[in-house]
């Protein structure tokens, strides 16, 4: 039995309006079937169009959250080519400032000092400079040691260390000398005149730190005779033995 024909028009088909099309009964079917969804699909695009923004958004946020979550790994695992080596010296524990055998300890306690002295807090000055006194003396004895350990053998080791035996040494000088002043400033000149007469014995008595503990001397009327127009000089100190 033959299959009747039937006649679809371009509206079913989708095909030009003024040519009709055949097909069969199955095929007709079968379309029925193909447009049940796409007619539910289109009948929800209202829907999904205002769903749309949401969906974008939340894509965005994910994205974003992504990004953040894996940028630190990224940027550890990449070298920054413009960050600095690290400098050798600040892996050594000696030249950290809160090391008690270096010269950085040494000059924070005379940088305390000074702030303690300028809020008028003299005992705490007092005990900051007596630290850095022994700091800076310990330093200057073992240096120069070791320069005389060297001597004869390795004229480098013994230069370098003789400069640093006569650095830590001044340093020492200077923070006897600001001792001084702290206690001749609480009435106390039987304690600032023996570390007057160190710091002479230390510096030569021309050197500008000699001349300043003399005066000091005299204005408190330890000694009688000023000094006679005295020329400062950068004389090396004499690096006497240890102080106490």
């Amino acid at each position: 039995m033959a299959t009747k024909p039937v006649y679809l028009t371009s509206r079913k088909l989708g095909s030009d309006r003024n040519c009709p099309k055949k097909a069969t009964i199955g095929q007709v079917s079968m379309l029925e079937k193909i447009a049940v969804p796409i007619r539910n699909i289109k009948s929800r695009n209202f829907m999904v169009k205002r769903k749309q923004p949401y969906s974008l958004i939340y894509l965005l946020t994910l994205v974003i959250g992504l990004v953040i979550a894996i940028a630190p790994d990224g940027q550890a695992q990449t070298p920054d080519s413009n960050t600095p080596a690290s400098d050798p010296n600040e892996l050594k524990p000696l030249n950290q400032a809160d090391s008690v055998l270096s010269l950085q300890g040494g000059q924070r306690l005379v940088e305390e000092a000074n702030a303690a002295i300028n809020a008028a807090k003299y005992d705490v000055a007092v005990d900051k400079l007596n630290q850095a006194r022994r700091i800076f003396n310990q330093l200057s004895n073992y240096h120069l040691q070791l320069a005389n350990s060297f001597s004869g053998i390795d004229p480098k080791v013994f230069d370098s260390q003789r400069q640093s035996a006569l650095n830590t040494g001044q340093l020492r000088d200077e923070a006897t000398y600001q001792l001084a002043l702290v206690h001749r400033a609480q009435n106390q000149p039987e304690l600032a005149v023996p570390l007057l007469i160190q710091v002479i014995q230390s510096q030569n008595p021309t050197s500008e730190l000699g001349q300043k503990s003399y005066q000091q001397l005299y204005e408190m009327g330890f000694v009688s005779t000023p000094i006679s127009a005295p020329t400062p000089t950068s004389a090396t100190p004499n690096n006497s033995p240890p102080q106490q």
